[in-house]
Parts: C-alpha cells; structure tokens; sequence
C-alpha cells in the first residue's frame, strides 16, 4: 500500500512488464538479443531511480512461464545476460542496500542461473533498501494453480479457504501488492502478470519500447499516478472523509 504524506501518494510497490526489447533491436536491424543486453542497462538505470525515490519494491516480469515457447537460441541468450547481469552487480546492490528476491517456478531454470541467483539471494539478504524483485520462469495461472493445489495436499476444508489464505499460498506471500503496474512497448494488455495481486493496481501503458525508457519518463508516470484518486470500491466522498 502506498504511502501518504500530506495529499502526495508515494508507491511502495511499482511492478513493470519490459517489453519491446525484440521489437526495439528489429528497428535497427539487429537480433533480438541485442535489444535484451540494451534493456539491461534501463533496469540499471530505473532501479537507481527506486533507489532515489525510497521504493520499497520494485518488481520486473524478466521472463514468463510462455517464453520457454521461444527460439532457444534467445533463450539460451537471455539465461546468459541473466548469469552475467548478477555477476556485474551484486556488489552494486551491496553498496545501495538493495536485496534481490525471486518469483516463480524457479526449478525450471537451468543450474548455473539459479546458482547465481540464489547466491545472490543470500550475498543481499540482509539489505533493507529496495527489495529488488525478477519475476522468473513466472505466470500468475502458473501461480494461482500451484497454491490451489498446496491447499488441496494441505487438506484444508473449503470453508476455512479465504482471500487471506490464498495470498499467503501466492510466490508473494511476502511482498505487498503492486500499488502501480507500468507496462512499456505499446501493447495495452498485463499477459498474465500479478493478475490476482493488480486487483487494485493503477495501470500505465506506453509505447516507449523498454531499450528507451527513461529514468524520466518513470518519475513522470509516478507523478501521474500521484494524481488519480484510489478508492478500492468506495465512493469519492468516503475517500475524502478518511
């Protein structure tokens, strides 16, 4: 839940889909690879600007369950970029207090990725800054199918199963639920993203593909959404009274 000080509401969570990295390299003649490695260096730059603002979370859906589909040889590229990214900036993230956490069917990623990932994982366990989250090898049918059935091997009694429970069986059971979901590219969709977490999520859309999003560009969309009004079902008036 977002914070509030004084009429200005600040984001505790902002979740981003990167998309346009294929499309953003095809413009300039080059292969899809090369628009992943350039979208690697906005992550940089937009994780440094959660870092100024105060973000408390900041979450990236990096790879989904649907882009195993994918030409293996981008994949193979994009597990390399993953390994190598770690590498270059765990210490990065030691010298901000960013912690990484990870989201998804994590089993499915080959060893030398969650091996780093993990380790990086631990190295960034104790930061208190931004809680830097990937979304990997993540759907949210994936998600909600595997805590349906960790209810189900629990024995839980239907009658006991509410909305609380279902979230703590959820990949994010310790992370809030986005206040904001940006998604860059142009297409105007969530693609199976946080879609039990976004159920009061406030949605930006923008053609800008994710090589070209910009450290201003995101601190202009925060100032939009400091704008709307957010009512989770209530009417403006009773928003106004609280």
């Amino acid at each position: 839940m977002e914070e509030q000080t004084g009429e200005i509401l600040i984001p505790c969570h902002i979740a981003i889909v990167m998309d346009g990295n294929g499309r953003w390299a095809k413009q300039k003649g080059f292969d899809r690879i090369f628009g992943h490695t350039n979208g690697i260096k906005t992550v940089r730059e937009i994780t440094e600007a959660s870092v100024e603002i105060g973000l408390d979370f900041l979450t990236l859906y990096t790879f989904s369950t649907e882009n195993w589909n994918r030409p293996q040889t981008e994949i193979e590229g994009i597990m390399q970029l993953l390994v190598q990214s770690i590498e270059k900036e765990t210490e990065t993230f030691m010298k901000n207090n960013v912690r990484l956490l990870v989201i998804g069917n994590i089993e499915r990623m080959p060893k030398d990725v969650a091996a780093k990932l993990n380790g990086c994982i631990e190295q960034t366990s104790k930061n208190t800054g931004l809680s830097l989250v990937l979304a990997l090898s993540y759907s949210s049918r994936w998600e909600i199918t595997k805590a349906i059935k960790d209810l189900v091997n629990e024995k839980i009694p239907a009658e006991d199963i509410t909305e609380q429970l279902v979230s703590k069986h959820l990949t994010t059971n310790k992370i809030p639920d986005p206040d904001m979901i940006i998604r860059t590219g142009g297409e105007v969709r969530i693609s199976n993203f946080l879609l039990w977490q976004a159920a009061y999520s406030e949605l930006f859309f923008t053609d800008t593909f994710w090589p070209d999003f910009t450290k201003e560009e995101f601190c202009a969309i925060i100032c939009e959404f400091q704008n709307r009004e957010r009512r989770f079902g209530k009417t403006s008036e009773q928003v106004k009274c609280e």
